[in-house]
């Protein structure tokens, strides 16, 4: 560090014609002295830039070459695309960005020092870097800019470039003004376009800041953040709106950007009206050391695409998760009556699925082709389980990934704090118990319809496709030792992971599209099928349609794991426990009901553990996903969980069977 503040103070910036390289290269050095080893925690570098003011206190030359270099690293470079580029969103979309980000991963863009932006991506080359620069404390670099610009000193404003941060804060401006009046925006919250909007306002009150800045009198930037605030107010607003009326990723895109147009331009005010400060009467670098801090940061994670997509999903995330939210309080039942009818519509599902399972076992009797016989059974799930919903069955396992996400909705509002836990024990207990109703209704009905079937079969048709040796097979099949089927069992509960999300995004689709109006506003169905028809279709796939989608696609998830198996020469299948359980009614008939009873024990707790893993996997996937999009994580959770234990040891009947009475 002595070594290139020594050769920093003696270097001939004057008449040197590589200045601007070689004051670019001791930063870098200087940079490297201050950055921590990848294993040294943080607070070295706090330290080591703690030593750097120490030394520069100690030695006046050292403090005076490091100001000059600073004034040749910042002069004739321009800060603008820094300033106004730098963490803020593209206005290219969503999916071009994310191509753009893998290109950039894959093949590292020329860094370009003639401009502050490149100067600051050389300095700071590693992810890590927005790590250790983050964890300096605020205090710490703010000291250390005091320290090499006091009282007095005019360095400072020799090196902070005033008219790139005023064409920086006029672009910026510009940008919040057209982006706050798009049709989008407006579509949303009609009232931007019937009243002043603030987007448009703050324009205005920018060019007067810049104009009096320019003209050298004091700047107030108090008005222009009021009306930032209100810009902030608007989005709150135009979000609340997309939860209603749904969204998409590129609304998302949109309204992000504009947030981070708007906080880099408060930066940007707060920034000049610190340094528009006497330098007598104290500066304030607090804004300039956050604004330093964000660049950094942005410009270290520029091209990270896991950060990307995770900051930019969030609020398709929330309208997804409250799609299956709604969707899931349906699946919770409160007292003995909608326990018993929940119970009922499982026992129906049962009857379907014994049904399901047949059609399957006679589709891959025909010796179809691969993709044609993987097609057939997809259309046979698929449509099977949209004939449940259109009867008001229930299927046991498509109700984790909705109540997941009607439990994480009770959680918390949104801004990451979690609710009192306490008064989530009882949504949890009616979870529980409805949980085990609709099990023991689709297995309770789906075996002996089943046997009842196979029985049958011989009878109607003079032949059965479950003999001795298909009984066999099928009992192997789900043989929990012998065979993949508990690992098939989790690859069931992602499928029924992704078809609760599958539900959430055709309602947001349908919300967002305003799909009912338009089916009701056709002129010729209306002709042919009348306004009164045409109304209650329209309301009914409104209501309807992501439970009908995620039903179908459902099916074709679980019929078509097989085939990419076969495609890509993985182990992929799946085990559901309701087939399951109705395959061990037709092994059971098909074997004369004298099977070998150890095989068949086994199969019997494969389906079991079967079930387990079916509900376990796609309602730990749901919570994740949905807490993520409420900010929170499982982790932040641990007082539900003790919580949830503790009322369980005190009442387990409530967590198996309704009460009497609902509490009021």
């Amino acid at each position: 560090m002595e070594s290139v503040l020594r050769r920093m103070a003696m270097l001939d910036l004057d008449n040197s014609p590589r200045a601007g390289e070689e004051v670019l290269s001791l930063f870098a050095e200087l940079v490297d002295a201050i950055r921590p080893e990848k294993r040294q925690a943080h607070d070295v570098a706090v330290t080591h830039l703690r030593a750097l003011s120490f030394l520069l206190t100690q030695n006046s030359e050292w403090r005076a070459g490091l100001q000059r270099a600073l004034n040749v690293l910042f002069r004739d470079r321009p800060a603008q695309a820094l300033l106004t580029r730098a963490g803020i969103l593209p206005s290219t979309g969503f999916f071009t960005e994310a191509a753009h980000r893998i290109g950039y991963s894959l093949l590292p863009e020329v860094v370009d020092t003639s401009h502050l932006r490149g100067v600051l991506r050389r300095l700071f080359p590693h992810k890590r870097d927005a790590l250790w620069v983050c964890e300096v404390p605020d205090a710490v670099w703010c000291e250390f800019l005091a320290m090499l610009f006091p009282s007095g000193d005019a360095a400072a404003t020799e090196a902070t470039g005033n008219n790139d941060l005023f064409e920086s804060m006029r672009t910026l401006s510009y940008w919040i003004a057209a982006s706050g009046l798009e049709p989008e925006m407006i579509r949303l919250e009609p009232a931007l376009s019937r009243y002043e909007s603030p987007f448009v306002a703050q324009n205005v009150e920018t060019q007067e800041i810049i104009a009096a800045a320019t003209s050298g009198h004091p700047v107030d930037g108090s008005h222009l953040l009021v009306l930032i605030d209100q810009c902030h107010d608007w989005i709150d607003r135009i979000r609340r709106q997309a939860l209603r009326f749904g969204t998409s990723i590129a609304l998302t895109f949109r309204v992000r950007r504009l947030r981070q147009l708007l906080k880099r331009l408060e930066r940007l005010t707060r920034l000049l009206a610190s340094l528009q400060t006497p330098a007598n009467a104290g500066r304030d670098w607090q804004p300039a050391v956050v604004l330093f801090k964000r660049l950094v940061k942005a410009e270290c994670l520029r091209n990270d695409l896991g950060s990307y997509w995770r900051q930019h999903v969030s609020l398709l995330a929330v309208r997804i998760t409250e799609n299956a939210g709604k969707t899931g309080e349906h699946y919770i039942t409160s007292d003995r009556g909608e326990y018993f009818a929940l119970l009922r519509s499982a026992l129906g599902a049962g009857i379907v699925i014994a049904c399901m399972a047949l059609i399957k076992t006679l589709i891959t009797k025909l010796e179809l082709a691969p993709l044609n016989e993987s097609l057939a059974i997809c259309l046979n799930y698929g449509l099977g389980f949209v004939l449940i919903h259109l009867l008001h069955g229930t299927v046991a396992t498509k109700q984790p990934a909705m109540t997941a996400n009607a439990i994480a909705a009770s959680l918390g509002g949104g801004k990451g704090k979690m609710n009192d836990p306490a008064e989530l024990i009882e949504l949890i207990a009616r979870t529980s118990r409805s949980q085990i109703a609709a099990i023991l209704g689709n297995i309770g009905l789906a075996i002996p319809t089943a046997i009842l079937i196979a029985a049958l079969l011989p009878t109607v048709f003079g032949a059965s496709p479950y003999d001795a040796d298909k009984a066999a097979h099928l009992l192997a099949e789900v043989h929990p030792l012998h065979s993949p089927a508990l690992f098939y069992a989790a690859v069931a509960g992602v499928c029924l992971f992704l078809a609760g999300l599958i539900s959430g995004y055709f309602d947001n689709l349908s919300a967002y599209n305003d799909i009912p109006a338009r089916i009701e506003q056709l002129p010729w169905a209306r002709r042919v099928f009348g306004e009164s028809r045409m109304r209650r279709t329209a309301n009914y796939i409104g209501d309807n349609l992501g439970a009908l989608s995620g039903n179908f696609f459902f099916g074709f998830l679980l019929g078509g794991a097989w085939t990419i198996g076969i495609l890509f020469g993985l182990p992929l299948d799946i085990r559901h426990v309701a087939f399951s359980s109705a395959n061990l009614g037709y092994a059971l008939a098909g074997s004369g009901f004298a099977p070998d009873w150890a095989l068949f024990a086994w199969a019997a707790a494969g389906v079991l553990l079967i079930g387990a893993i079916n509900l376990a996997v796609s309602f730990a996937l749901a919570l994740t996903i949905a807490l993520r999009s409420r900010r929170l994580t499982v982790k932040d959770s641990p007082r539900l969980w003790l919580a949830v234990l503790r009322g369980f040891r005190k009442n387990p009947r409530e967590f198996l069977f309704p009460p009497k009475k609902v509490q009021s």
